[in-house]
């Protein structure tokens, strides 16, 4: 059954749409990717913020007021750029998150590992994201008045780890001397090893417009979101450099692991502290608990914008199917279990071990998901001068010249990023993560032309 956004429940105020952005964003993952760059990390992350935060932050919070449509993404590039590039973005944004939810599984995985300190085999771990996977498509399918609040709860408890790790780490600093020097030289870009690592920060700033995809079940969405944008915004470019400069205060940049690293920090930190251990068993599981809450809170989103552009005949009409009370994208979310599901089980018979696999899976889907942050970026230029008369509850100051000015910051970082993730400095082309995005690709382009079909003969049957 195929539901508008006029019958949606009402479910969203405020500060859903706070909590609901920080667990989009605030990812533990990429705080310890960025800390592996070493203290040139906190160079970045304000630089990118000025860079990139602020503008993407800005162009979410006019296109959002300007059309607070369920769909968000997909109808923003739709009307500035047309129907078949809101397909192809909206087909990127959603096998995006089909691809990197297996990776943050495999992450949960790896953590409950350490935590517990058992041997799980990559079988085992695999089998874990399978269930996983699964219990949040039934999430997805139960719709926001339910699901709204894993979210919610991944938000504090993201708040709550972040925050121990800005205080531990520096307390810990002060006790035993940092672990990596904290001079203005440390400070300076490391551009050889660094740019490795630069795009999973630009990454780690995406998912502001994640929650207009759900514009039809807000209750405000014109007065709620540029102030969401702003205050989440604040949020995680806070908690993002001052835990990875914790981060660093007691773990020597070479030796964090990408995928364990917060358990051996925390470990460190409570060493000598009593009840240490429960306190870190403790955080562990609500380290646990966010991985679960970002891979659902990114499949509400994504299968939301999938299902609207599905329901335009965009896509095929398995993804517009939408429960017929709850609202909940049903067809969208049990094809993202699928697909899921597989690509664990096909990685899982490649990969060597548990960060071989989250890092190919992680990059793979990255480069994928840039793709339609540069469409939304175009798209409100475009739209500035091709609507311009619609009204702008919030509208980014400074005319046609700082709109045209701040989509292109937005777009020359994204490309840079996707390229980086193609090509890595020292490593060379990235063939694996260029046949998959390709390949990707290629699967849309198919499945916007069955889409296509369909909507060419529904016409001609009610015709």
């Amino acid at each position: 059954m195929m539901a508008s956004s006029r019958e949606l429940p009402k479910v969203l105020g405020l500060r859903d749409l706070v909590l609901f952005t920080v667990s989009a964003i605030l990812l533990l993952d990429t705080l310890a990717a960025s800390a592996s760059i070493g203290a040139s990390s906190l160079f970045w992350w304000l630089f990118l913020g000025a860079f990139f935060l602020v503008p993407i932050g800005l162009i979410t919070s006019e296109l959002a007021t300007a059309y607070p449509e369920e769909g968000g993404l997909y109808v923003w590039i739709r009307r500035g750029l047309g129907r078949h590039w809101a397909a192809r973005s909206v087909w990127a944004y959603w096998v995006n998150t089909a691809i990197w939810l297996p990776s943050i599984f495999v992450l949960f995985a790896g953590v409950l590992a350490r935590l517990f300190e058992v041997e799980l085999a990559l079988g085992q771990q695999i089998a874990i994201g399978i269930a996983l996977t699964w219990a949040t498509v039934l999430l997805d399918v139960l719709g926001l008045r339910i699901g709204k609040w894993v979210p919610n709860l991944g938000a504090v408890f993201k708040i709550v780890i972040f925050s121990v790790l800005i205080i531990a780490g520096w307390r810990y600093g002060q006790a035993n001397g940092f672990a990596n020097p904290v001079t203005a030289e440390a400070f300076r870009p490391e551009w050889k090893e660094g740019l490795k690592y630069v795009p999973a920060i630009v990454y780690g700033m995406l998912g502001f417009e994640l929650i207009s995809a759900a514009s039809g079940e807000m209750r405000r969405p014109a007065r709620d979101m540029p102030l969401s944008v702003l205050f989440s915004g604040v949020i995680v470019l806070a908690l993002y450099f001052l835990a990875t400069a914790g981060i660093l205060a007691a773990i020597p940049a070479g030796e964090i692991d990408i995928v364990e690293g917060l358990i051996d920090t925390l470990a460190l930190f409570f060493a000598d502290v009593p009840g240490g251990d429960f306190i870190v068993k403790a955080l562990g599981l609500m380290a646990l608990y966010t991985f679960f809450s970002n891979g659902a809170t990114w499949a509400m989103g994504c299968n939301r914008a999938t299902a609207e552009a599905a329901i335009e005949g965009e896509l095929p009409s398995l993804f517009a199917i939408r429960h017929p009370r709850h609202g909940g994208p049903v067809g969208a979310a049990i094809l993202m279990g699928v697909v899921c599901t597989s690509v664990l089980l096909i990685y899982g018979g490649i990969a060597s071990s548990n960060s071989d696999l989250f890092w190919s899976l992680f990059s793979f889907s990255a480069a994928l998901i840039m793709l339609p942050y540069i469409g939304v970026s175009i798209a409100f230029a475009r739209l500035r001068f091709k609507d311009a008369a619609a009204p702008r509850p919030f509208k980014v100051p400074g005319g046609a010249p700082i709109a045209i000015l701040i989509a292109l910051m937005c777009v020359v970082t994204l490309t840079f990023s996707v390229a980086l993730f193609i090509f890595v400095p020292g490593e060379g082309l990235q063939r694996e993560t260029l046949i998959g995005v390709v390949v990707a690709l290629l699967i849309g382009e198919a499945l916007i032309r069955i889409g296509m079909i369909e909507r060419r003969l529904r016409c001609g049957q009610s015709g």
